[in-house]
């Protein structure tokens, strides 16, 4: 496949709809913030087991002759989430994966489809209605999308850990059983929720009517989430991270997530001189895997909420502090492998208009349909982001009131020293940072368009969404030469399908100074570029 070209905007999603929503708003005069609102909303609804207005969400945003932005829309755990509160519920080692008692933490998306509207209103003369950026994902739960083979599947996968929770079966299943791919597929509370949001505003969802009856839900389903948690949230502008690049600036979002890693690899393997490999070569693969690693033991031992935070994560990103890293790695031999940070349901979307503005986003409910649980009035399935919380008072991520938990989202962009600009990222767990550093180094260090970098075969160190294993697992389509060597490097192998959904739903947007965008989608996806 070739990357896809425009001029006057571009959008690409994991959903091909989803894109065309965004282009659709770009079309009409919208910009990049306007585009990606809509995008949101719909994906919402036509990837379902991926993300829903019940998850959180993060964006970096930049404007030609401007600051790089961002939107922390992620909800902290309720007022009643304490670890007594869990052990008088029996709960003592862990907090559950699924059910109301994994429901502990506020949703935070739709501030953040609130924030980006006003962001777009006040800096960028935005001027469409929330009724007409929400007006596709209105019709889409109305009317019905066709099942993907993803829904399907993964649904299929995890029919009886979700089944019995509350609301599921009823949303989610057809007669007891994972509705089929190209299958209509309705959701019509969600409807109703998503029209009452485009009506009265997104600040609904948190301080008006559509707040009470989420809170009452939530609390009767058994949930710890009060009214009072809804009214507490707001989003957050941020200034994003940045690592300062040979090539250029790169950026990504701040802690409770793990943008800061993403970028501690490319800053490790921009002092290996990573282009003296042959791209997609073991040495090229071991020395991203083993950066990696490197990365993912400062994440694991410092990155959680800032405010529990005991560096500044800008001082990871420091020349000195890479190099030190970027000189503990073998070259010839991987490093033993320890525990990752587990699954993660997400999409990744991008959006850039005529004038240059673009936007990472990234949206999630934590596993595959979040907690499972459904609202049985507005019809929003619930994220579990808060079962990452420990109930060991030590731990980094300690479950405390009010905190907010680590996050595996991170959407990336660069600015590059020619001009260029770049939005990409993927869904993914500790595969996010990895398929971020495949498609930033064969972009930016090797040259290669956004289609050719995101369809090569890739690899992922660890966990991912519906995986637990902790291998190094590699796409079948590596030369068998280069996943023989790895071996003999000590790395542990597992071999995944060609094209294998493990690796994420990745995605990458180019603008050239001359205004030419390129963009690329992931074959692994139901997704797509539409471009203009």
């Amino acid at each position: 496949m070739q990357a896809k070209w425009g001029m006057q905007g571009m959008a690409v999603a994991p959903h091909s709809l989803a894109a065309e929503s965004a282009l659709a708003i770009l079309k009409e005069g919208g910009n990049a913030l306007e585009a990606m609102v809509a995008a949101a909303a719909t994906i919402a609804v036509v990837y379902p087991h991926m993300n829903s207005i019940g998850g959180d969400s993060f964006w970096l945003i930049h404007s030609p002759g401007k600051a790089i932005g961002g939107i922390d829309a992620c909800g902290a755990a309720a007022g009643l989430a304490t670890r007594q509160w869990y052990f008088d519920r029996g709960v003592t080692e862990a907090i559950p994966f699924r059910g109301p008692l994994a429901a502990n933490t506020v949703a935070g998306t739709i501030s953040g489809w609130g924030a980006a509207q006003r962001l777009s209103q006040n800096c960028l003369a935005g001027k469409l209605p929330l009724t007409r950026l929400l007006a596709d994902s209105i019709y889409y739960a109305e009317n019905g999308i066709p099942v993907t083979h993803s829904q399907s599947s993964l649904t299929t996968k995890k029919l009886k850990e979700l089944s019995p929770q509350p609301g599921f079966a009823q949303t989610f299943l057809v007669q007891g059983k994972a509705p089929k791919t190209g299958s209509i597929f309705k959701q019509t509370r969600l409807a109703k929720t998503l029209r009452r949001i485009a009506q009265f505003g997104t600040e609904d969802y948190y301080q008006g009517a559509l707040a009470n009856v989420i809170a009452q839900e939530l609390q009767t389903l058994g949930s710890p989430i009060r009214l009072s948690d809804l009214h507490r949230h707001e989003a957050k502008l941020i200034d994003p991270m940045r690592l300062i690049h040979s090539l250029g600036n790169v950026y990504n979002m701040t802690p409770p997530t793990q943008g800061v890693v993403s970028l501690m690899i490319l800053g490790i393997l921009d002092r290996l001189d990573l282009k003296r490999f042959k791209l997609d070569s073991a040495e090229y693969v071991h020395h991203c895997v083993e950066a990696t690693k490197q990365a993912f033991k400062i994440r694991d031992q410092y990155i959680t909420d800032p405010a529990y935070m005991q560096r500044n994560p800008q001082s990871f990103l420091q020349p000195q502090f890479l190099q030190t890293l970027a000189n503990a790695i073998n070259p010839s031999k991987a490093l033993p492998w320890g525990q990752g940070k587990g699954p993660a349901d997400t999409v990744w979307m991008g959006v850039v208009d005529q004038q240059g503005c673009c936007v990472s986003f990234i949206q999630s409910i934590y596993h595959e349909f979040g907690a499972g649980i459904v609202l049985p009035t507005s019809g929003i399935n619930w994220q579990n982001r808060g079962c990452s919380f420990s109930l060991n008072p030590a731990a980094l991520n300690a479950l405390e009131p009010l905190r907010k938990p680590f996050h595996t989202l991170n959407p990336a962009m660069a600015l590059f020293n020619d001009g260029r600009s770049m939005v990409y990222g993927t869904m993914g767990g500790d595969g996010q940072p990895q398929t971020q550093c495949a498609i930033f180094t064969r972009t930016a260090v090797y040259g290669l368009d956004p289609q050719e970098a995101i369809s090569r075969p890739r690899w992922l160190l660890g966990r991912t969404w519906g995986q637990t294993s902790e291998s190094l697992k590699l796409e079948a389509r590596f030369d068998p030469l280069v996943i023989a060597d790895l071996s003999a490097m000590c790395h542990e192998i597992e071999i995944l399908s060609d094209f294998d959904e493990t690796v994420g739903h990745a995605g990458c947007i180019i603008r050239d100074p001359s205004g030419v965008l390129r963009g690329g989608w992931d074959p692994r996806s139901d997704g797509g570029v539409a471009a203009y």
